[in-house]
C-alpha cells in the first residue's frame, strides 16, 4: 500500500488519456452486466426446469396434438408418479404486441407438478370454484395493471369458440409468485375443462403432457417406455427431459448464449487493445524514471509489480464502476416491461465480472510490466 500514492500519481499524469481508457473499461463492463441479465432472461426457463419432470409431445411437431386419453395410459407406466397436461393457446391481449404465454391446464394437477408456483390458498379456491377463472404471474399482472377480480379478454389467434367467437373472457382469481428469483412469473393459466368445452375444434386433445418420475436416474428408461407405449399409433410421441424441451423453445430465436459471447468477446478484445496501449505508452514515457528507480535499488520484480498495480488499479476503477452501474440500472426493472420472464444481474455473473476485471488489469499490463522489468539502466540512459 505504501506505493499507492506513486501508482495513483502516475495515472494522473495524462488525465485525458486515463479518463478515456477508464470510460472504455466502464462501458465494456456495463455492457457485460446488461447482457448477462438478458442472457439470464432467455435461459430462465431452462435453469429452473425440474430434473424429475419429462415432457411428452407429438413425435412430428409440438403443434400436433395428443389425445387426452393418453393421460391414463401414461399413469400406468412404471416409474411415473404424476401426469398432467398443457396446451399452447397463443392469444393476445388488446394488441398484437401484448403477448405472454397462456396455457389451459388442470389446476390442481398443474400446481402439484410445479410447486415453484406460489399461489395463495384463497386464490386457488377461487380458481377451482369458477370454470372461467384464471391465474397469472405477477410480472404480467404488474405489466398490465391487473388485479384480482378483473375481467380479462384474450383474443384467440388459433382457438376460436363454438359459433365463431374469438374473444375469450376470464375472471382473474389470483396472482402467483415464484419461490426463487429465476422462476417464470409471466404465464397466464386457465382451466382446461372450460377451454375444451368452449372451443370449436380438436376437443379431447392436448398440446403436451408433463410427467413426474420417481427417480431422475431412470429418466432414459421411462422415456423409452412412454414412447414404446404409443409406437405405431395414430399419435406417436416423443418424450424428453423438460430441460431439452424448454431449450428447444429458447433456440427458436437463435443461440442467445453464443450471440452474447461473440458480442462480449469483440468488446473485451477492443478494450484490451485500448488499455494495453495506454499502459505501453505510459511505460515508454517513463523510461528515464524507471531507470532512476532501478539505480536507486528497486528490483526488477518490484518495478514489474508497480506497472501491474497501475494497470490493475485502472481496471478496478473502470470495471468496478461499470459493474456497479450495471447493477443499479438492472435493478430498475425489465426494460421491456414484462416481456422477459425474469430480469436481474445474477450473483454468479457478478463474481465472474470481478474476475474479468482482475484479468483485464493483468492482461493489459503484463507486456509493459515485462518491458519495465527487463529494462537495463544503460539502455534507458541512451534513449534519454
Amino acid at each position: 500500500m505504501k506505493f499507492l500514492p506513486l501508482v495513483w500519481s502516475n495515472l494522473k499524469r495524462k488525465k485525458l488519456r486515463t479518463l478515456l481508457t477508464l470510460m472504455s473499461i466502464l462501458v465494456a463492463f456495463l455492457l457485460y452486466g446488461y447482457l448477462s441479465a438478458v442472457k439470464k432472461a432467455f435461459q430462465a426457463g431452462v435453469d429452473v426446469t425440474g430434473a424429475d419432470r419429462l415432457i411428452v409431445r407429438h413425435k412430428v411437431s409440438i403443434i400436433q396434438l395428443l389425445p387426452v386419453s393418453y393421460k391414463e395410459r401414461i399413469k400406468q407406466i412404471p416409474g411415473v408418479v404424476e401426469v398432467t397436461h398443457a396446451t399452447w393457446f397463443s392469444g393476445i391481449y388488446k394488441d398484437v404486441k401484448n403477448f405472454f404465454p397462456q396455457f389451459p391446464v388442470e389446476p390442481e394437477a398443474y400446481l402439484s407438478m410445479y410447486p415453484e408456483i406460489v399461489l395463495p390458498a384463497d386464490a386457488k379456491k377461487a380458481w377451482l370454484g369458477d370454470r372461467m377463472a384464471a391465474v397469472v404471474g405477477k410480472t404480467t399482472a404488474q405489466k398490465y395493471g391487473w388485479k384480482v377480480g378483473d375481467r380479462i379478454p384474450i383474443q384467440a389467434t388459433i382457438w376460436i369458440q363454438r359459433g365463431g367467437g374469438r374473444t375469450w373472457e376470464f375472471n382473474l382469481a389470483g396472482i402467483y409468485d415464484g419461490k426463487k428469483k429465476e422462476d417464470d412469473t409471466t404465464t397466464f393459466l386457465f382451466r382446461y375443462d372450460y377451454f375444451d368445452e368452449a372451443r370449436a375444434f380438436a376437443k379431447g386433445f392436448v398440446g403436451w403432457y408433463i410427467i413426474r418420475i420417481a427417480d431422475p436416474a431412470h429418466a432414459a428408461e421411462v422415456v423409452r417406455k412412454v414412447d414404446a407405449e404409443f409406437a405405431n399409433s395414430p399419435h406417436e410421441t416423443k418424450t424428453e427431459t423438460e430441460k431439452a424441451f424448454v431449450q428447444a423453445f429458447a433456440k427458436q430465436v437463435g443461440d442467445i448464449g453464443a450471440i452474447l459471447v461473440a458480442i462480449l468477446s469483440a468488446v473485451f478484445f477492443t478494450m484490451l487493445l485500448v488499455a494495453g496501449n495506454t499502459m505501453a505508452q505510459a511505460v515508454r514515457e517513463r523510461i528515464g524514471e524507471m531507470a532512476a528507480l532501478k539505480a536507486m535499488g528497486f528490483s526488477d520484480g518490484r518495478l514489474m509489480g508497480l506497472v501491474l498495480a497501475e494497470s490493475c488499479l485502472l481496471a478496478l476503477l473502470g470495471g468496478g464502476l461499470g459493474l456497479a452501474l450495471a447493477w443499479v440500472i438492472i435493478s430498475q426493472g425489465d426494460p421491456t416491461r414484462g416481456a422477459f420472464p425474469v430480469f436481474f444481474f445474477p450473483g454468479k455473473d457478478i463474481l465472474i465480472g470481478v474476475g474479468l476485471v482482475i484479468l483485464v488489469g493483468l492482461a493489459s499490463g503484463i507486456l509493459p510490466a515485462l518491458q519495465a522489468m527487463r529494462l537495463r539502466i544503460a539502455d534507458a540512459m541512451r534513449r534519454m
